[in-house]
């Protein structure tokens, strides 16, 4: 089992930045790779970045440019920092971790509230 832990959401200001951390505990040797999504109230649950096991990443078109997602493997925590921030960037962002056998953990969710 994979547990994971949000942290750094907030409200910021249009144009501001904040940095989600997400904090792995458990099995963590069984991760693979992590991802970030966000739901916004009345909308799917998109996804914002992944980064593999290697370090490769991707980003969904609306964030390219702006959010840049990070690991450090020895702290079993991903990151994403968030620049430029705009108000249809409000959302509950949520961190996800895909691990060996296909099986997939998710974080509690991170609330982050961009006023205009």
């Amino acid at each position: 089992q994979v547990q994971l832990v949000e942290s750094g959401g907030g409200l910021v200001q249009a144009g501001g930045s904040l940095r989600l951390s997400c904090a792995a505990s458990g099995s963590t040797f069984s991760i693979n790779g992590f991802e970030w999504y966000r739901q916004a109230p009345g909308k799917q649950r998109e996804l914002v970045a992944s980064i593999s096991g290697g370090g490769s990443t991707n980003y969904g078109d609306s964030v390219k440019g702006r959010f840049t997602i990070s690991r450090n493997n020895a702290k079993n925590t991903v990151y994403l920092q968030m620049n430029s921030l705009k108000p249809e960037d409000t959302a509950v962002y949520y961190c996800k971790a895909s691990a060996y056998l296909m099986k997939t953990y998710w974080g509690q969710g991170t609330q982050v509230t961009v006023s205009s």
